[in-house]
Order: C-alpha cells, then structure tokens, then sequence
C-alpha cells in the first residue's frame, strides 16, 4: 500500500526531527536544515530533507564529527 501525502510528510518530518536532534547531540546545527516544500508537494514521491547551508564553523564541526566517527 502507497503512503498518503500526510504520510510522506510525517515521514519527512520525523526524519527532520531525529537529524536535527543527533546533530545537536555533537553540538552541530544546521540552520537551513528542513523539509523541501516542492518535493513534499508532489504526489507519490518521497519528500527530500534539504540539509541547508551552513557556516564555516558549522562545516568544520560536522567535518570533525564525521571523521571521529570514521
């Protein structure tokens, strides 16, 4: 059975929520961080998580995280 719109969306959402929620446990926001509004309109496609720009010192926060998680 496909997902409704809603679906999609709450899916979407709750993507969002649990990002922005690990990224502040290491201490990394990413302001622009959300849901992209065209991709959540369409039907029967999956809405992307549009991760935003950031500043520099943010970029280089992540950088570390990821690398002490490699």
């Amino acid at each position: 059975m496909a997902l409704t719109t809603d679906e999609r969306v709450r899916a979407a959402e709750e993507a969002v929520r649990q990002l922005k929620a690990g990224l502040a446990e290491v201490g990394v926001t990413l302001p622009s961080l959300r849901i992209d509004p065209l991709t959540a309109a369409a039907d029967g496609t999956l809405p992307l998580v549009e991760l935003g720009r950031c500043n520099l010192d943010t970029a280089l926060r992540l950088a570390a995280v990821l690398e002490e998680a490699r």
